[in-house]
């Protein structure tokens, strides 16, 4: 946001902010053009994958994102949601570029954010000692740690910028137009309903009564819910809603750590091990027992806070939470039953019905789908299914050393140049971003065990209920 003007530049901005963009777009697009028909002139060229993954496609590529950054705001929210679903129809040049944009910001000054605190919480914000210095600032909201007076309890206000929600339709419209321009976004219905399912997402990003609610919901869970044999426990921020408004969210504060922080990385490994037990056990909860999955896998929606005798897994943010409904859980659920048992023609029925693949879909779409997922769960396979080169001496996995992203995003951008794909629904493609962004917390905490005697439990249970 760097130094913003008054709150109210945030909404006189947007014609210039947009006229911003679409120039940027009308560029972008005489590059992509450019380059198709370059392409298409190379000898012994591949014109389609070319045109979409040059070097000077990415110098555009990356022109295109700084102008982003240098708006800020919501355009760079808006930026990273694109990059987070944006890789099934968009040009990977464009998607590797979204990748890098950064949600730091410089926060509002308190001379700004008071008058919004105090128009949304009243005298009720007399009841609070503020600290005038934000604890941290994205491209939607920034974060101001309290004291309650009467009470001595320090709390965190998340407080959305003022004037946001008179801008996010503006801005997603002119981020699309943009996009439309440059042509790195094809017209079509399916695609048109891509975009207004990630409208919808973007909006439920500032809802803070949504947040609030499911917050609620997922601490009711975790509250009734004890850690996993050789997991660790689970908390969620108790909510203060005597402090909370339509645009400000008041939690407990809670002194952690990322799991990037040098001090998780000198925990022992038993201790690792017990925090990546957590998580994986977390998303396995949340998919097969609860139905609410938070589907942002970003590293600082988690803290750990460290303890005596073991660690807290701290979950934060609830904004991208997925209420799922039960036909998709269904068949997500099916699929990755199948996927740990082998069973190629089950994987294949509940491809089908999450809607990645269709009855048309070749032969080649299918095998090499159904072996994407099969590489992708090879953590939760049974001990004697594990790659050799991958274990300790003691024969647990050894998450860190197994690159397994990188291995199976080798098979997936080999699969994704088939025209044979169908463009996974919204929901799937969340869903299949919090299962890798699980899989690389583990990896960070270099966490040594395998999946197999944890995950095995929940899908039994869940067989039995919808048996």
């Amino acid at each position: 946001m760097s130094k913003r003007k008054p709150t109210s530049s945030i909404r006189s901005g947007g014609m210039g902010r947009g006229l911003a963009m679409s120039l940027a777009g009308l560029r972008a697009g005489g590059a992509f053009a450019l380059d198709g028909a370059l392409a298409r002139l190379r000898p012994g060229s591949d014109a389609q994958a070319e045109a979409g993954d040059s070097e000077f496609l990415r110098r555009e590529a990356r022109r295109f994102v700084a102008e982003l950054g240098r708006l800020k705001g919501t355009y760079v929210k808006i930026g990273q949601m694109f990059a987070l679903l944006g890789e099934h129809f968009l040009p990977r040049a464009l998607t590797d570029a979204l990748q890098e944009l950064n949600a730091a910001t410089e926060p509002l000054p308190w001379a700004e954010i008071e008058p919004a605190l105090r128009a949304s919480l009243g005298v009720r914000l007399d009841e609070l000692e503020v600290e005038h210095e934000a604890l941290a600032a994205a491209s939607l909201a920034q974060v101001h740690r309290a004291t309650v007076r009467a009470s001595g309890e320090r709390i965190c206000l998340k407080v959305q910028y003022p004037g946001l929600r008179d801008v996010i339709d503006s801005d997603f419209d002119t981020v699309v137009r943009m996009l439309l321009l440059a042509r790195w976004l094809p017209a079509g219905r399916q695609l048109d309903d891509w975009l207004e399912a990630m409208r919808q997402h973007l909006h439920h990003e500032i809802d803070y009564q949504r947040e609030a609610r499911l917050g609620d919901l997922m601490a009711g869970h975790v509250n009734a819910t004890g850690a996993a044999p050789g997991g660790c426990p689970y908390h969620v921020p108790r909510r203060h809603a005597r402090y909370c408004a339509s645009d400000v969210l008041a939690l407990e504060y809670i002194d952690g750590h990322l799991v990037t922080d040098a001090a998780v990385s000198r925990l022992s490994q038993s201790r690792r091990n017990a925090l990546g037990r957590g998580m994986l056990d977390l998303f396995f909860r949340e998919l097969y027992s609860w139905g609410l999955l938070q589907t942002d896998p970003n590293f600082g929606n988690y803290l750990i806070r460290r303890e005596a005798r073991s660690d807290q897994l701290v979950l934060l943010d609830f904004g991208s939470t997925l209420e799922c409904e039960a036909h998709f859980l269904q068949h997500l659920g099916g699929a990755i039953a199948a996927g740990l048992e082998q069973d190629r023609e089950a994987l294949l029925d509940s491809l089908i019905g999450l809607g990645c693949l269709n009855e048309a879909s070749s032969a080649y779409a299918r095998d090499t789908f159904i072996d994407f997922c099969f590489a992708l769960l090879e953590p939760l396979r049974p001990p004697a299914q594990l790659p050799a080169e991958y274990l300790n001496a003691e024969g647990d996995y050894c998450w860190g050393r197994s690159q397994l992203l990188r291995r199976a995003g080798k098979r997936a951008a080999s699969s994704a140049a088939s025209l044979d794909f169908a463009t996974p629904s919204r929901d799937f493609a969340l869903i299949a971003r919090k299962l890798t962004g699980v899989f690389t917390f583990i990896a960070v905490l270099d966490a040594q065990f395998n999946g197999h005697a944890l995950v095995a439990p929940h899908i039994a249970r869940w067989r039995r209920g919808v048996a």
